[in-house]
């Protein structure tokens, strides 16, 4: 049995053997390496809450009574005492298949998929700012009444809110 010519240009060779255990030192350093910096580069922000939570509280909720009947506006405050931040990612009800989040810039509305809710501060959806579309209704509700809203958010439990109906001109005192 002939044997192949060993050398440089072989893998079985010795000097192979030697460039193979060095770039397999190599590789392994660069990959531990690059393993280091993805691991520092997926961090975000929310690691530096990762000792704290949220402690979120709603407060200041309204639903002014719809001018029609298929599309209802929803205003709250959701406080947060705790020292950690979290995110509204969305709202459920039983008045609408589909509540939807906006934000207001200028004149202009923008739907938006969460609401930040910062640390040791607080989410304000009011008229002309931030605020909740409840679409495509089941019934028009009325003055006096409550509509339950379940506010769900990226960390924290939900928070079911019992929401009162208010005259569709009402303006909460400040």
């Amino acid at each position: 049995m002939t044997r192949p010519p060993q050398g440089p240009a072989t893998a079985r060779g010795p000097r192979a053997r030697r460039v193979s255990k060095t770039a397999l030192a190599g590789a392994t350093s660069l990959a531990l390496g690059l393993g280091g910096l993805l691991l520092t580069a997926c961090g975000s922000d929310d690691d530096k809450d990762a000792g704290g939570s949220a402690k979120l509280a709603v407060a200041g909720a309204y639903l002014p009574q719809p001018p029609t009947p298929d599309i209802a506006a929803g205003y709250l405050s959701v406080r947060n005492s705790g020292d950690a931040a979290d995110r509204l990612t969305s709202v459920t009800t039983a008045l609408s298949d589909r509540v939807t989040m906006h934000t207001t810039e200028g004149t202009a509305m923008r739907r938006v998929t969460e609401f930040e809710v910062p640390a040791g501060g607080e989410l304000n959806l009011a008229r002309g700012g931030d605020h909740l579309m409840l679409e495509k209704l089941s019934r028009q509700p009325k003055v006096g009444e409550t509509v339950t809203l379940t506010l769900h958010f990226a960390k924290s439990p939900a928070i079911e809110v019992s929401v009162p109906v208010k005259p569709t001109s009402y303006q909460p005192e400040v």
